[in-house]
């Protein structure tokens, strides 16, 4: 018995702005990314996302390959600077794009899941998700999307990791559009979460039958030291900005009154309106879960650096964790680490599903999938062009592992979506961090690494390959 049962589903996850390249062709407009990668020291190295890996013009060479590989569903987001002018006009050839993109899907059955917003917001509405006119917007957005693409796409995310949007983008700055202000980065999560539930309501209504949900970037986040009551202070702060001002809200139709208060000085009077809440907590068929690390926290002293690893130097950006700006992240040696830098820690995703069903969606009837877990690692190459990463299986059959047990726990995990198809632009570490399945050499080339060739053993198995970890 291999634990996952019948009609999981197994896939990939991608994003527009990491792979189209194409960025002013047909009618594209600059989304905040664009604008982003022309700061300069914005991104590692220079880069910028207007290459990715030309998927714009081969996206039926990549569509065969997910063929090849046995990939059943595909996780994909739309460019709204693709689709949408800024004039709010619809941009034909865009939406003409992602149509050929969905049919080509479905003629190798391959199942379409739509992500409406993957962080590539357009540069032309102003004020950004400060705005709370950007909520009627993309409720248009989400709308004309389903206007085209409503009859052959039936799984629905709204939103991508709304906390790096808000956080990475608003508070830190480390992310598009690079602001630091936190009283910015709590409007951008209400206006985040309002979207998604105005969103979720108007789909609804036009669609009784299509799937919809949201994807939050989730990890476990414990004290240092459990016996000091200032680590486990701090921890609770993180938790609560990183996991719970987004849980709660969704699932429970209110903020938690303790972030609430942690968050007082930066939290704005006018901020949460009359019936926000109750849209916000709209009914959703399927909670997105990306996961990668855990978090191990300490309190720090005022003016302390808190030791992330990220893309480019940030000595001089303040914390994205406006409740806890002085956490210290210590080093943990007994877990090994991706190029990222992050801890491995499969048995965090176990117990994030565990949390997620007893707190808050087995009470809303609410099923899980995994839409982004992977690893960044630097790839060995043979001689004969092979790529040898042996780091990312075992990353990957360690998470899967600790998916088959959470599911002998009894919590409804219906699908795992593989971060990702090919190794891409990676945001601010630009192309030097690689996550992908299937390498893109000289010329574009794609070449499934080794990791793609067992990915594809396990979903022709349906995860019978995967190993239990001692």
């Amino acid at each position: 018995m291999n634990g996952f049962g019948q009609g999981f589903r197994w896939g990939v996850a991608t994003s527009s702005f990491q792979i189209e390249g194409a960025p002013h062709e047909d009618g594209r407009e600059d989304s905040i990314w664009d604008v982003f990668c022309r700061q300069p020291g914005a991104i590692a190295n220079g880069d910028d996302g207007s290459a990715g890996i030309d998927h714009y013009h081969r996206w039926t060479e990549d569509l065969d390959l997910m063929a090849e590989l046995g990939i059943r569903n595909y996780r994909f987001s739309t460019s709204w600077s693709r689709v949408v002018h800024a004039d709010g006009s619809r941009n034909a050839p865009g939406l003409d794009f992602y149509s050929r993109l969905v049919d080509g899907l479905l003629e190798r059955n391959i199942e379409p899941w739509l992500t409406i917003y993957h962080w590539d917001l357009p540069a032309s509405l102003p004020g950004g998700w400060t705005n709370r006119d950007t909520v009627s917007r993309f409720t248009d957005y989400a709308m004309l999307l389903h206007e085209r693409l409503g009859d052959r796409v039936r799984t629905w995310t709204t939103l991508n990791e709304p906390w790096c949007s808000a956080f990475l983008g608003y508070a830190s700055g480390e992310h598009a559009p690079g602001h630091t202000d936190y009283r910015e980065a709590i409007r951008a999560v209400h206006h985040l979460l309002l979207a998604h539930g105005w969103a979720t309501r108007a789909l609804r209504e036009a669609d009784a039958g299509a799937k919809l949900g949201i994807t939050l970037n989730l990890s476990p986040t414990s004290p240092a030291e459990p016996t000091d009551p200032r680590d486990v202070d701090c921890a609770r702060r993180i938790d609560g900005t990183a996991n719970r001002i987004f849980l709660d809200p969704l699932f429970r139709g209110q903020y938690p009154l303790d972030v609430r208060e942690d968050l007082a000085q930066y939290w704005p009077d006018d901020l949460v309106r009359e019936g926000d809440q109750e849209a916000i907590a709209a009914p959703i068929d399927v909670l997105g879960v990306n996961y990668y690390t855990t978090e191990v926290v300490a309190h720090g002293h005022v003016g302390a650096k808190a030791a992330h690893d990220t893309a480019v130097d940030t000595e001089n950006r303040p914390s994205p964790h406006p409740s806890a700006p002085s956490a210290q992240f210590p080093p943990r040696p007994q877990l090994a680490k991706t190029a990222m830098g992050w801890s491995v820690d499969p048995q965090g995703l176990r117990h994030v599903l565990g949390r997620l069903h007893r707190e808050y969606t087995a009470a809303a009837g609410t099923e899980i999938v995994i839409t982004e877990n992977g690893a960044a690692y630097q790839d060995a190459c043979t001689g004969g062009g092979r790529v040898i990463d042996d780091d990312r299986i075992a990353y990957i059959n360690a998470h899967l592992d600790a998916c088959r047990q959470a599911i002998g726990d009894g919590v409804p995990l219906r699908g795992y979506l593989l971060w990702t198809l090919a190794d891409n632009f990676e945001w601010a570490y630009g192309y030097e961090k690689k996550f992908g399945i299937v390498s893109i050499g000289a010329k574009m080339a794609r070449v499934p690494k080794a990791s793609g060739q067992w990915y594809a053993s396990v979903i022709s198995s349906n995860g019978a390959v995967v190993r239990q970890e001692a």
